[in-house]
């Protein structure tokens, strides 16, 4: 049963802080701009949540947004507070993620891959018809 409540509350704040990113003013984050909180782990007694933060522009921004995640914990551990109505909030730790730029690099594979096969395609077909 706690795995339940643990899932549906690691949802839950992943959707505040997604949420609340807009309304942070910290530089390193920037409102949020091309920034993608990819998942939450809460913990079985929910004491403490593990957020990863990841960025389009790559693993290095990841990590300065990280530092300003640290520095807002306490507005963020507020907001969820407030929110999921709990008389105490998860400990928040903020941990960057490569996901988003790896998945744009691959994104990116597939999509030469596919216009180079349709290249090679068009290429067949032209000496089908001769």
């Amino acid at each position: 049963m706690a795995g339940i409540k643990a899932g549906r509350m690691s949802e839950d704040i992943r959707r505040i802080i997604s949420g609340k990113m807009r309304d942070l003013k910290d530089p390193r984050i920037n409102g949020g701009e091309l920034l993608t909180v990819v998942r939450c782990e809460v913990a079985g007694d929910g004491s403490f949540c593990k957020v990863y933060i990841s960025s389009l522009e790559g693993f290095d921004r990841a990590k300065e947004a990280v530092k300003g995640f640290e520095s807002a914990s306490g507005f963020l551990k507020r907001e969820i507070s407030n929110v999921l109505k709990l008389r105490k909030a998860p400990d928040l730790k903020f941990v960057a993620d490569d996901s988003a730029e790896y998945s744009a690099r691959i994104s990116e594979k597939l999509r030469r891959l596919g216009a180079s096969e349709a290249g090679t395609d068009d290429g067949d077909e032209e000496s089908d018809e001769a």
